[in-house]
């Protein structure tokens, strides 16, 4: 039904669902909690979340501290982004790296985001919608973020910075050794 995919970041999962196609066009399961426990992961998600943008939309990166941390999958209904995170998470190996991967209308591939991880995205077709689910509710007063430009985490958005829309409040994140630690709101 899903390939299942560990990425090397704990708990950050890649999931493919299996697509039938004919003549009328396709269906798949987007999400089965039953197959999700089965691969032991018990994620409950109360909270979902729609955002349209056009070529070079960068979002994020952004991340909410405890007790409002956010697990998210996410996937594209419509086009196609880099979808990247950052894992924020000091007591891993992988603190202070990046994961990015292509999600689009045709892969259709998920990424599941456990909370600790910083994540944005970049809009590499014309228009793309973007979908994800949380498992808690957002708190304004919660939300951080790590300038997505950072030269320290070099990220590789596929695009020309030139290219890249940013909002005010995006371009006024502080840098990845200045954000505010997510460990350090436990």
């Amino acid at each position: 039904m899903y390939k299942i995919t560990e990425t090397e970041f704990e708990g950050l999962y890649i999931f493919e669902p299996q697509v039938f196609t004919d003549g009328r066009g396709y269906f798949f399961e987007s999400y089965n909690a039953e197959v999700w426990k089965s691969a032991g992961i018990e994620t409950v998600f109360v909270q979902d979340n729609e955002s349209q943008s056009k070529y070079g939309t960068v979002r994020g990166l952004h991340y909410q501290i405890p007790d409002y941390a956010q697990s998210k999958l996410v996937r594209v209904t419509s086009g196609e982004v880099i979808d990247v995170v950052v894992d924020l998470r000091q007591n891993q190996d992988t603190y202070g790296k990046y994961f990015s991967i292509k999600l689009s209308q045709d892969n259709k591939k998920q990424l599941l985001i456990p909370r600790g991880f910083a994540h944005g995205f970049v809009t590499l077709s014309d228009q793309a919608t973007f979908n994800y689910k949380c498992d808690n509710y957002y708190n304004k007063a919660s939300e951080f973020g790590i300038h997505p430009l950072d030269e320290t985490l070099n990220i590789d958005w596929k695009i020309d910075s030139k290219d890249m829309i940013l909002s005010e409040k995006d371009k006024a994140q502080p840098a990845f050794g200045s954000h505010t630690p997510y460990e350090q709101s436990l």
